[in-house]
């Protein structure tokens, strides 16, 4: 079980890269980008298909949409300028507290 959870883990973090190459690649122009996005979608998917099959659906896929929501989302302000606001940051930590909460109660 707990591999099933660090495979989950692992492919929420690849839900930000790929999300995060989709935009570097100005919709499929960049080859680099474009590629990176493929295999981390890849991996991602790979990932997500593995955990569920030890992890409840709705617990397992909303672990991994809220891992590479807030990843994106920190990304996004740390390195693209995107308005970091308290407002912001206190939605993204009730993210994070859903995620816990969905762990802790599997």
């Amino acid at each position: 079980m707990a591999l099933a959870w660090g495979v989950l883990i692992a492919s929420g973090c690849l839900e930000t890269v790929w999300a995060t190459a989709l935009e570097a690649s100005k919709n499929f122009h960049r080859l680099g980008p474009s590629l990176l996005f493929l295999v981390a979608l890849a991996g991602s998917m790979a990932g997500l298909s593995y955990g569920v099959t030890h992890i409840p659906l709705g617990t397992a896929y909303g672990v991994w949409v809220g891992i590479g929501a807030v990843g994106t989302a920190v990304y996004g302000m740390v390195a693209l300028g995107d308005p970091t606001t308290v407002a912001r940051i206190l939605c993204l930590l009730l993210i994070v507290g859903g995620v816990v909460g969905l762990k802790l109660i599997h």
